[in-house]
């Protein structure tokens, strides 16, 4: 039987709207994930360093206020540890332009307002498949 997909749910920068990161934690949980919730305001290292410590295959990202813009410092502070594996995601508010940065930073899915709790779910489930594989 295999181990249930670990994701660490979090928020980083100064936009404290949770809202939306905690339906999405809640969908994971009752998916059968795995999830470690952490409030907003999180800093790249403490989520680095956690992402570590609960051994996460995904990390999702809420971003509402131009939090994903500090994604690319995320990115390659996760490749500097050693966790290059590991798949991250936004969900939120992402402007068009800002998606191809993005994803050139490595970033592997984009959860736009209206991502179904399905898409959500299956996406997250595959790239926890993709990162195990990759570890």
């Amino acid at each position: 039987m295999t181990a249930p997909a670990r994701v660490l749910v979090t928020k980083i920068g100064f936009d404290g709207h949770d809202r939306g990161s905690r339906i999405v934690a809640a969908y994971l949980r009752d998916a059968g994930m795995e999830v470690v919730y952490t409030g907003p305001w999180q800093e790249t290292a403490d989520v680095v360093a956690l992402a570590t410590q609960e051994d996460v295959d995904v990390i999702g990202i809420s971003s509402l206020a131009t939090d994903h813009l500090l994604l690319p410092d995320l990115m390659s502070a996760l490749r500097d540890n050693g966790l290059g594996h590991v798949q991250v995601v936004v969900g939120g508010i992402v402007p068009d332009q800002d998606v191809q940065d993005l994803r050139s930073a490595g970033v592997a899915a984009i959860f736009h307002p209206g991502s179904t709790r399905e898409q959500i779910v299956d996406e997250i489930a595959r790239l926890a498949e993709e990162a195990r594989a990759a570890a």
